[in-house]
């Protein structure tokens, strides 16, 4: 079993939550995004970013606007819709029942 493979298939898997939860606490631009997720140690490229973040607005999750930058050209920001609030309640009772259930698999009390 390759570990770092399994591994990056768990981020993955869990990189739309964790942009949602971003979100949830204010507006951001992707680079913002970017760097709180490797803050975290969660190692994400644009080209992996910029999809999600399109999917999420496509399905009404995130909305965006454009804002003039100091340095360089426009930003986009993204925001979390209401419908996007929702859905990250509901990843969130999903993450707690997942953790419950490995905990119980693995005999952690």
């Amino acid at each position: 079993m390759n570990v770092d493979n399994v591994k990056a298939q768990m981020r993955k898997g869990i990189l739309e939550y964790c942009i949602l939860a971003i979100l949830s606490r204010g507006d951001a631009y992707a680079s913002q995004i970017i760097a709180e997720l490797k803050q975290a140690e969660m190692i994400v490229v644009e080209g992996t970013l910029y999809p999600i973040l399109t999917r999420q607005k496509n399905q009404g999750l995130l909305s965006y606007r454009w804002e003039e930058s100091p340095q360089g050209p426009p930003r986009k920001y993204y925001a979390i819709t209401s419908k996007g609030r929702e859905v990250l309640a509901q990843l969130d009772h999903s993450w707690c029942e997942l953790v419950e259930q490995i905990r119980m698999i693995r005999g952690v009390a």
